[in-house]
């Protein structure tokens, strides 16, 4: 592996972007043989098996292309969704962004519909970043992320857009604030083992659909992404490299309830020192 991990620090180390996709993990069959204990285990998995899958495919014409954006995808486990099938299925995604840039949403939407191959995406649920340490989340922090997603409804890209980890308050103030309403609320199970029931009351009042979730506040932060990189390309110059946004999509059959595929894709930038 030593040629192929050094063939791709020297990629990273002179690109300013890199773009991952994992493609359908159903496909996988080595990862089906060990089942990650949690969402922060599978992607780090995912992660690493896919740049070391891409580092032994790198072709001498790479090398001399240098580009400045990096596709590290896997072409055979892509699996496009055909127009005959679309209406047939349920393309949801939950988008985590790591840095401040709200453009990261509009880029992450679109990624993930040239990858499936479709028009727009049934649903998406923001993460945004969190907020610095003794900042209490608010309606002004959420209010540039919620007014792309609205501009991505209007634009027929996202169906119906929903929020995670929003109490009762914070959710009826988007609610009565925003031009698109939250169609659903993702509560972290972890943090209360029952629905609180003003967030249940004003949900059900206003039809927001509440679902359950155990993903970490940060699905990955930077430290996590680049000790993963390290992992696979130890040749990278690891700490100049940062996630913008992290998204996981889920292409369900809408009659059987059956998840069809499955992935992420992530987007990172490198930021030299100045």
């Amino acid at each position: 592996m030593g040629s192929e991990s050094g063939h791709a620090g020297i990629l990273l180390g002179r690109a300013g972007a890199l773009n991952l996709q994992t493609g359908n993990l159903l496909n996988w069959g080595r990862l089906r043989k060990k089942c990650p204990a949690t969402p922060s285990e599978e992607l780090r998995d995912c992660i690493q098996k896919t740049l070391n899958e891409w580092s032994s495919k790198i072709s001498p014409e790479l090398m001399k292309e240098m580009p400045e954006v990096l596709e590290c995808t896997l072409a055979q486990a892509m699996d496009k969704i055909t127009s005959e099938e679309r209406e047939e299925l349920k393309v949801s995604a939950k988008l985590f962004i790591a840095g401040s840039n709200t453009s990261s949403i509009r880029e992450a939407v679109n990624m993930t519909c040239s990858a499936l191959g479709v028009e727009q995406l049934d649903s998406v649920t923001i993460v945004p970043p969190p907020a610095e340490d003794g900042i209490a989340l608010s309606l002004e922090y959420l209010q540039p992320y919620w007014a792309e997603l609205e501009n991505l409804v209007q634009n027929k890209k996202i169906v119906a857009i929903g929020t995670s980890d929003l109490d009762k308050v914070l959710l009826e103030q988007l609610f009565l604030w925003a031009q698109v309403k939250p169609s659903s609320n993702q509560v972290n199970l972890a943090s209360c083992c029952v629905m609180p029931p003003d967030l249940t009351a004003f949900a059900k009042e206003f039809d927001i659909q509440l679902l359950t979730h155990n993903d970490p506040k940060e699905l990955l932060c930077e430290a996590s992404f680049q000790e993963t990189l390290h992992e696979s390309i130890p040749d990278c110059q690891v700490h100049e490299w940062t996630p913008l946004w992290l998204l996981r999509y889920s292409v369900i059959v809408k009659s059987r309830g059956i998840i069809k595929s499955k992935g992420y894709i992530l987007q990172a930038k490198r930021i030299l020192a100045s």
